[in-house]
C-alpha cells in the first residue's frame, strides 16, 4: 500500500541541506466564551485592532471567534513563541472571557444567536460579512464555529534546485507547482494519519445536534455528551466540516491548469438548492454573495489546499495561474487540548517529516473519482481509526491492509527522513518524535483522541473544557512575552484601525455596484 520511496530517501539522505529553510507558518482558531461554557456574547475587542486588517489578530466565522496568525517562519521554537506571545498578549485583554480549548464549540443554546464577523463599512469588509451571511445560509453556523488549527508549510528553493533542477521560483513555477501536487495527492491518500495520531474531536455536546436526528451510533453519558468509542476527529466527519454537494466538482489535483480550471467552473456553476435561498429576502436582505456551488473559492472545503500569497484584488486562483504555487495549507488538524496554544512542537515536526515524504513519494495521477474514493478510508479513521484490527483499502480496489500495518511502514521512511533533518541540524529531535508517535499504531491508548475522550467520560467537555480554558489562561497571563512587545501590539493595534479606516474612505462604488465588479 505504501509506495517505494527508497531511491527518493536515498536521494535526500545525500541531499540534506537541500531541507536547509523550510517555511512554516500557522493559524489557530478558538471561541472566546463565557465563564459558564456558553459563547461570548461580546464583539470582537476593540483593544486587539481591526479584525480586517491586523495581521496576527482577527476573526474568522463569528464576532466570537478569534483567529491568530503567525507570519513565515524557519525556525520552529520562534514560530511557536510567536504563537504562544499571541496567545499571552490575548489572555491579557480577554476579562473574564476564556479562549475554548477543542475544536468542537461548547454550549450553544440557539445557533442563530451567533453574530457574524464584522469588518466595517467598507466594500470588502462587507463583502467578507456577506459571504460568512451565505455560509450560515448554506450549512449552518454551528459548522462554522468548528475551530482548527491549519499549518502553511513550504520547501525551500535550495530543495527544488537539487530535486526538480530549478534555477529559481519564477522560471521553475511549472515543476514546483508539479511537485506541491503530488504532496496533494499523496495527502488524500495517506493523509487520515494525522487525524489517527492527533484527531482530538471524538465526542460533542448534545446541544450541538440542536434537536437534529443522526445516523451515528452515538453513546450518551449522563453529563450530555454524546461519542463515538473509536472516533477520532468528528470535526472531520459529516458532523463537521464537509460539503457533500461540492463531491461532483471534478477537481483534481493533477496539474494547476485543470485545478484552476475546475474551481473558477464551481465559481460560476449555478446551484438549484442554493437558487431556492435566493440572494436577497424579501425585505431586501442579503442571505448570500451569489447561487453558485461557491460564492468564492474560499468556500471549497478540503483537507488541504494549494496556496500563493494574493496580490491587492487578486483572487486565489488568479494568484496561482500567475506565480505557481507557493506554499500548502494543511487543514485537517483538530485543536490540540493539550497544549496551551492548540498545537505543539511534536505536531509540526511530524508535519515536516509527513509532507516532505508526501512530495518525494511517487503519486500517480487521481481522477475526481478515485480523489472521492480516498475519503472511505479518511471516514474509517475519522469514526472508528482506533477500533481493534481496522482495515484501510488501497485506493479504490479491493485490497484491505491493517491500519497498524500501514502505519509502522510508513513510520520506517519517515524515521529515514527525520535521520536526515537531525543529521542537518546536529540534534534527534525529529527522531524522537517519530519513535514516540509510532508507538500509536500498537497503542492507540497513545494517540490524542484516546487520551482526550477518558478526560471527557470523566468531567464532560463543558467540565473539562472550562478546567483546561482556566488553566491555560492563568498560565499564559503569568507568562512573560517572548518575540514581540506590548508596545508591538499597540502599535499594530492602531495601524490596523487606520488602516481599516482609509479603506473605508477610499470605497468609490456603491456596494451592488462592487460586488458586480467582482463577477
Amino acid at each position: 500500500m505504501i509506495p517505494d520511496v527508497s531511491q527518493a530517501l536515498s536521494w535526500l539522505e545525500a541531499h540534506p541541506d537541500a531541507l536547509q529553510g523550510i517555511g512554516r507558518g500557522i493559524e489557530r482558531e478558538t471561541l472566546r466564551v463565557k465563564p459558564d461554557g456558553h459563547l461570548a456574547a461580546t464583539g470582537h475587542p476593540s483593544s486587539f485592532g481591526s479584525a480586517l486588517t491586523h495581521k496576527w489578530i482577527t476573526t474568522d466565522f463569528a464576532e466570537t471567534l478569534l483567529e491568530f496568525i503567525t507570519p513565515v517562519d524557519h525556525d520552529i521554537d520562534h514560530l511557536l513563541a510567536f504563537l504562544r506571545d499571541i496567545h499571552r498578549h490575548v489572555s491579557h485583554n480577554l476579562g473574564e472571557e476564556r479562549m475554548w480549548p477543542m475544536s468542537m464549540p461548547c454550549l450553544i443554546e440557539d445557533s442563530q444567536q451567533i453574530e457574524l464577523a464584522q469588518y466595517g463599512f467598507s466594500n470588502i469588509g462587507k463583502l467578507k460579512t456577506l459571504y460568512r451571511e451565505g455560509l450560515k445560509n448554506r450549512y449552518g453556523a454551528l459548522m462554522q464555529v468548528i475551530s482548527g488549527v491549519h499549518y502553511n508549510f513550504s520547501l525551500p528553493q535550495s530543495f527544488w534546485r537539487a530535486w526538480a533542477n530549478v534555477d529559481d521560483a519564477e522560471s521553475g513555477k511549472d515543476a514546483i507547482s508539479a511537485g506541491y501536487l503530488r504532496l496533494i495527492r499523496n495527502y488524500y491518500r495517506f493523509g487520515w494519519i494525522i487525524p489517527y495520531l492527533f484527531g482530538a474531536s471524538p465526542a460533542i455536546c448534545s446541544s450541538f445536534l440542536q434537536g437534529k436526528e443522526t445516523a451515528l451510533p452515538f453513546e450518551r453519558t449522563d453529563k450530555g455528551m454524546l461519542y463515538l468509542p473509536y472516533a477520532t476527529s468528528l470535526r472531520l466527519s459529516d458532523l463537521g466540516y464537509t460539503n457533500k454537494s461540492q463531491s461532483g466538482l471534478g477537481i483534481t489535483f493533477n496539474n494547476l491548469p485543470d485545478y484552476v480550471k475546475a474551481l473558477k467552473a464551481a465559481i460560476k456553476t449555478p446551484s438549484q438548492e442554493y437558487a431556492k435561498l435566493g440572494v436577497k429576502d424579501e425585505q431586501g436582505n442579503w442571505l448570500q454573495l451569489n447561487t453558485n456551488v461557491l460564492q468564492i473559492e474560499n468556500e471549497l472545503y478540503a483537507p488541504i489546499r494549494p496556496k500563493r500569497v494574493t496580490r491587492s484584488d487578486e483572487n486565489p486562483s488568479d494568484a496561482l495561474l500567475r506565480g505557481g504555487i507557493e506554499y500548502i495549507e494543511v487543514r485537517s488538524l483538530d485543536i490540540n487540548p493539550f497544549s496551551s496554544i492548540g498545537v505543539d512542537e511534536n505536531q509540526v515536526r511530524f508535519l515536516d517529516l509527513f509532507l516532505i515524504w508526501c512530495t518525494l513519494a511517487d503519486a500517480p495521477e487521481m481522477s475526481s473519482a478515485e480523489l472521492q474514493c480516498t475519503r472511505t478510508n479518511w471516514n474509517r479513521v475519522i469514526l472508528e481509526g482506533r477500533k481493534p484490527g481496522l482495515m484501510l483499502g488501497v485506493g479504490c480496489g479491493e485490497a484491505q491492509h491493517p491500519l497498524q500495518d500501514v502505519g509502522k511502514t510508513l513510520f520506517r521512511d519517515l524515521r529515514r527522513v527525520a535521520e536526515t533533518l537531525d543529521r542537518q541540524q546536529g540534534d534527534h529531535q525529529y527522531q524522537v518524535v517519530c519513535d514516540r508517535l509510532v508507538a500509536s499504531f500498537d497503542d492507540p491508548g497513545l494517540t490524542y483522541s484516546a487520551r482526550f475522550l477518558e478526560a471527557l467520560k470523566e468531567n464532560g467537555i463543558v467540565g473539562t473544557g472550562l478546567a483546561l480554558s482556566e488553566q491555560y489562561h492563568h498560565q499564559l497571563a503569568e507568562e512573560r512575552l517572548e518575540i514581540l512587545t506590548e508596545s508591538q501590539f499597540e502599535q499594530e493595534a492602531i495601524r490596523s484601525k487606520d488602516h481599516q479606516q482609509e479603506i473605508e474612505e477610499s470605497d468609490t462604488l456603491s456596494f451592488e455596484d462592487f460586488l458586480q465588479s467582482r463577477r
